[in-house]
């Protein structure tokens, strides 16, 4: 890493906790390879610290923006100053950039960075038939970025059928031509099947649909990037189907962070 100076740009992940995340060492990195000359460090806050912590790096002159994870990507939006059409919808944001008045704008990169990923991948859900398996925070930033990219149709299963029809409810306002359904999820019925909830993360963990509904024509992708090849991508593989790990939608979305944060030479 370039030695820190008075002219080094600093930036924060927070979280609760935080001893788990890897967004630091990967953003330093490809700072580093960039050419910029700045450094991003692990900020443990709780909850009720969060506001009066962000009023303080809005007040950090050489304090570039934060990345934002669990359990805060929906308390932040309310202390930014402004925040994308995107963010508004799926009613979170996971990273922030510091204008030079101090102003915080923020943006939520969960869902296009895993729509991104696919693509580069070569899986393109425009005009495709989508079944997403679950309908909490990374789920609902997946629905909407599908519904940007175009998919003819979202179905949306989930444990819960409240938050089901509340994600129904907030995306047919967005997208009111898009068809959304939430019965019915009969996993052969679709093109794209994606694993939006934390089941796989466990060995002991049940699958998040019937594995023998599937065929060899669709492609099944995980939000999961740890273990990379979980029950339900190794089931899919012995379906025939076309699986899609997790890790593009970080590799991607760590991109699109550096480019969001203004880290460029």
């Amino acid at each position: 890493m370039t030695d820190i100076s008075g002219h080094t740009r600093v930036y924060a992940i927070l979280a609760d906790p935080v001893r788990h995340v890897l967004t630091p060492q990967n953003l330093n990195a490809l700072m580093q390879s960039r050419g910029h000359d700045g450094v991003m460090v692990p900020v443990h806050v709780g909850a009720d610290d969060l506001a009066t912590v962000v009023a303080g790096l809005k007040r950090m002159r050489t304090f570039g923006g934060f990345v934002v994870t669990v359990p805060h990507k929906a308390g932040i939006v309310a202390l930014c100053d402004e925040v994308s059409r995107q963010a508004r919808l799926v009613g979170a944001v996971n990273c922030v950039r510091r204008e030079a008045d101090g102003r915080l704008v923020g943006e939520i990169l969960d869902g296009l960075g895993f729509v991104a990923g696919m693509r580069r991948e070569g899986c393109e859900p425009k005009g495709r038939r989508v079944l997403l398996l679950g309908a909490g925070g990374a789920a609902n930033a997946i629905a909407f970025a599908f519904a940007g990219a175009g998919v003819a149709s979202l179905a949306i299963a989930n444990r819960t059928r409240a938050k089901s029809e509340d994600l129904a409810r907030r995306l047919a306002l967005a997208f009111p031509e898009l068809r959304v359904d939430l019965d019915g999820a009969d996993p052969a019925d679709y093109d794209i099947v994606v694993n939006g909830t934390s089941l796989g993360l466990a060995e002991s963990d049940p699958l998040p649909l019937d594995a023998s509904r599937l065929t060899d024509r669709q492609i099944v992708a995980e939000v999961i990037m740890q273990p990379r090849v979980t029950a339900l991508l190794a089931a899919a593989q012995a379906k025939g189907c076309r699986i899609h790990y997790g890790l593009p939608m970080l590799e991607c979305q760590l991109e699109m962070m550096a480019d969001f944060m203004g880290m460029t030479a």
